[in-house]
């Protein structure tokens, strides 16, 4: 069920990019951290100089792209690159089950005064939403110190008539330009979909972009559809607790050096026997396994049975079970903070059981909540357009005997 909600943290927090520790925030269609929204200029004004110094993104009404504040945008990705005769869907887009779909983001500094109008430290990023729904939204970033607005957003949004889920390629992303990302690009950090986001720039990574049309930046992206098949052959249930604790959930609330122990459930629900059932964990940034506590419960080692440190990395294989058989994997991870943002972070731990060609995954959650001491409270976003939800982003990795589709937990996502 898709969820909006709003946080005291406003502007700063929603523009200071998102990813896998990421907390939910209020984010819209497009807009900025201006009060209101930003004014937005025709080429001939700014040719006129209405811009006088200051310095501004994205805010050209009759741009080489059209509407600049929609600067969002996907395609599908065929491979080919067709230069001009390219037709980004600037709004929404209709998926395919398996296909990989380029998001681009454009970023211009539209004051003409060249390298007399330098933006700096020039951040961009996506947010690519976990939810599996009908509708998936990715949200694209622009941040800029001496900008005014110094925080821009936009978005585009996956449609289907059958549920699906996105899943950003890692490695994927890419910075085109006249300058560094001349002749073909330069690849950007998968940096670009977490909260930290990547530095663009002209010359170098550096954060620094002249105005003018012919500094103008391409970021893009790539993600796959995957299409939630509503059947499968067996169960899995994904439950986490606090060390020590006797109860387990879909979710729990926990701060930096706390121990949670994760489960994963499976369970024959077909007439026939499987062998050599996998089973593995993808562990979210901030959450760090802890070596020796991986734990196989099954009818035959009902008291538990040590496994390999595996889990985490090509999955722990769990044997054969009949009808209505089941095993339980349980292991420990520790929170850390490797780049836990201000507020509260929704850290999403994903299990998956491989069985032949079919692997099915499920999700529990992780909350920690940092102190916001030094941060000051900014204005509620201006209602520029339909609010969504930042959800955290995830690789699927596959199972070493299970190369074959993923399909979503009976458990509604987000």
């Amino acid at each position: 069920m898709k969820k909006a909600i709003k946080t005291t943290l406003g502007i700063a927090a929603a523009a200071a990019i998102v990813g896998a520790n990421l907390a939910p925030v209020a984010v819209l269609a497009w807009g900025d951290n201006s009060k209101g929204g930003r004014e937005s200029y025709t080429r001939e004004q700014i040719e006129q100089g209405v811009l006088g110094d200051t310095i501004v993104f994205n805010s050209i009404s009759n741009s080489v792209i059209g509407d600049e504040k929609n600067f969002v945008g996907a395609r599908e990705d065929t491979g080919i690159n067709a230069g001009a005769a390219n037709v980004w869907n600037g709004n929404e887009i209709t998926v395919e089950d398996g296909k990989t779909y380029l998001v681009r983001l454009y970023v211009h500094n539209n004051n003409p005064k060249d390298t007399d109008a330098i933006a700096e430290n020039v951040t961009t990023s996506f947010n690519v939403s976990t939810e599996t729904g009908t509708s998936v939204e990715v949200n694209g970033f622009i941040d800029s110190t001496n900008a005014t607005p110094t925080a821009y957003w936009d978005n585009v949004v996956f449609k289907s008539s059958s549920e699906f889920y996105l899943d950003y390629v890692e490695g994927s992303a890419l910075l085109e330009n006249n300058g560094i990302g001349a002749n073909g690009g330069v690849q950007l950090s998968d940096d670009i979909v977490t909260r930290k986001g990547v530095k663009i720039g002209y010359d170098a990574l550096d954060g620094k972009i002249p105005g003018c049309y012919k500094y103008a930046s391409y970021v893009t992206i790539k993600v796959k559809a995957t299409f939630v098949k509503k059947s499968a052959d067996y169960l899995v249930e994904k439950q986490v607790r606090m060390k020590g604790s006797k109860t387990w959930g879909e979710s729990v609330d926990a701060k930096v050096g706390d121990t949670v122990e994760y489960r994963i459930h499976y369970k024959n629900t077909t007439d026939a026997e499987t062998e050599n059932v996998m089973v593995k964990d993808i562990l979210p940034n901030n959450m760090e396994y802890v070596e020796g506590t991986t734990m196989l419960y099954n009818a035959t080692n009902p008291s538990g049975i040590a496994r390999d440190d595996v889990i985490t990395t090509t999955g722990v294989n769990i044997g054969g079970y009949a009808k209505d058989g089941d095993g339980y994997i349980i292991f420990s991870a520790r929170v850390v903070n490797k780049n836990l943002a201000c507020g509260q972070n929704k850290l999403v731990n994903w299990g998956q059981v491989g069985v032949a060609d079919k692997t099915i995954q499920d999700s529990a959650d992780v909350l920690v909540n940092i102190a916001c001491s030094n941060v000051t409270p900014q204005e509620e976003l201006p209602s520029t357009g339909p609010a969504s939800v930042l959800g955290a982003v995830i690789g699927f990795g596959s199972l070493t005997t299970a190369a074959g589709y993923y399909i979503a937990s009976r458990k509604k996502l987000m």
